[in-house]
């Protein structure tokens, strides 16, 4: 019978993962590798771990990524700065008791399944102390809540003529504020979350910043109509219905021609390649203005460098640039796991409705908020938590390993059909 549940990481997901196992009657027990609560979200200005940058601000509003059982203060405004939610964090887990269930400075370096795991469902933990010191322990399930911005992905070796380049290059995850970026000459390259806002806010310090993308995107702002927060008006039982009735061709027309209306994509170098049903939206307010100003100019993707410069893909050259932020995302490794569940494309993991294994049995181990959505992931992770919980208790029951290898395999095939 489950009883004891590890939870890996004290951020968001682990918060509402001990909060969880509380109400369910089970005894949570969570390993935090740092000092304190927070995750991703707790901005250090040095630090060797993934952190946000100083000038952070949410893309989703308060009023739908809080958590279900524990509103945001009236008093906090609609889009958050990351000081904010570390405060609304701290909130929660001081208004729950969450703190106690927690050990800080703790690192799983090890968890397998024991010897009689087909009987016991039961998981062998090696964690390790800033002094080094191991420890291990014995538990009923494991909930990893450490998340998927791991492992920075810098692909600068793919580039020919990078090791002649001599200006500086540097992956997001470095980034902090522009203050080292004032008066240089820089490229950002990737239009994702990270390069929109990294790319508008170095421009406003850089004598100029230049921003290539591969792939362009439908940028939009966090205002919707009436003035209220875009996710208010665009995630809703309403619009879900439309998109279920209506023709794609048909949203996917109407919804680029509102935006093109506003600020013509291709005429911004922003035309992305995708339709905008199909992903490609980056939520800026300040990127279509920074091009409109001439303090940011948009390049075809990057293809080479020269000892001072980027050549891109439409042949333009760009001399004298200082410095090269690679906003290219991450990859979600967690080396405490055995290696025998990375048997997906590339040694990533296959998860069956990106929560369970399919491999595991029984399934005693459930990965938290290793998706990406258009809307808040907070509230999701308290759904996949509730599940996962149901499922380690024999409340409810997972399909039969074959079905749920057909799902993942389905639901790859979507995605890299987009």
């Amino acid at each position: 019978m489950v009883r004891r549940v590890l939870v890996i990481g004290a951020g968001a997901s682990g918060l509402v993962c001990i909060k969880t196992c509380l109400d369910e009657g089970l005894e949570p027990v969570c390993f935090e590798s740092s000092d304190d609560i927070g995750g991703l979200w707790r901005f250090e200005s040095e630090s060797e771990r993934t952190s946000i940058y100083r000038s952070l601000v949410t893309n989703t509003s308060k009023e739908m990524m809080c958590f279900s059982d524990f509103p945001m203060p009236a008093d906090y405004p609609n889009y958050l700065h990351n000081a904010q939610l570390l405060q609304y964090y701290r909130l929660y887990a001081d208004h729950f008791g969450l703190r106690r269930h927690i050990r800080f400075q703790i690192k799983v370096t090890h968890a397998r399944p024991r010897p009689d795991f087909s009987q016991s469902g039961q998981w062998d933990v090696i964690t390790v102390d800033r002094e080094g010191l191991e420890e291990k322990h014995i538990f009923d399930g494991v909930l990893v809540c450490s998340g998927h911005y791991t492992q920075p992905i810098c692909p600068l070796g793919e580039f020919p003529g990078h090791e002649q380049f001599t200006g500086r290059c540097l992956h997001s995850w470095e980034y902090k504020d522009a203050d080292d970026f004032r008066g240089k000459r820089v490229v950002v390259v990737g239009i994702g979350s990270s390069g929109g806002d990294l790319a508008a806010e170095i421009s406003r310090s850089a004598a100029k910043t230049f921003l290539s993308t591969r792939k362009g995107a439908w940028v939009v702002g966090r205002m919707s109509s009436g003035g209220l927060p875009l996710d208010m008006i665009a995630i809703s039982r309403f619009t879900n219905t439309l998109k279920n009735l209506l023709p794609k061709r048909l949203i996917n027309w109407a919804s680029e021609r509102v935006l093109n209306q506003k600020y013509d994509h291709r005429l911004y170098g922003l035309m992305p390649r995708k339709r905008i049903l199909d992903g490609g939206v980056l939520i800026n307010d300040d990127l279509p203005g920074r091009i409109l100003q001439g303090g940011l100019v948009m390049k075809t993707n990057l293809c080479g460098f020269t000892a001072s410069g980027l050549v891109f893909e439409d042949g333009t050259v760009e001399e004298d640039i200082d410095a090269v932020v690679f906003c290219t995302g991450y990859r979600a490794v967690f080396p405490f796991l055995p290696l025998s569940l990375s048997d997906g494309p590339g040694g990533e993991l296959s998860l069956y409705k990106r929560v369970f294994p399919p491999s595991l049995e029984p399934p005693t181990l459930a990965i938290m908020g290793l998706f990406r959505t258009k809307g808040p992931i907070m509230p999701i992770v308290e759904m996949q938590v509730r599940w996962a919980l149901k499922v380690f208790t024999s409340s409810c029951h997972l399909a039969i390993k074959e079905r749920m290898l057909c799902v993942i395999d389905s639901e790859r095939r979507i995605f890299m059909g987009r």
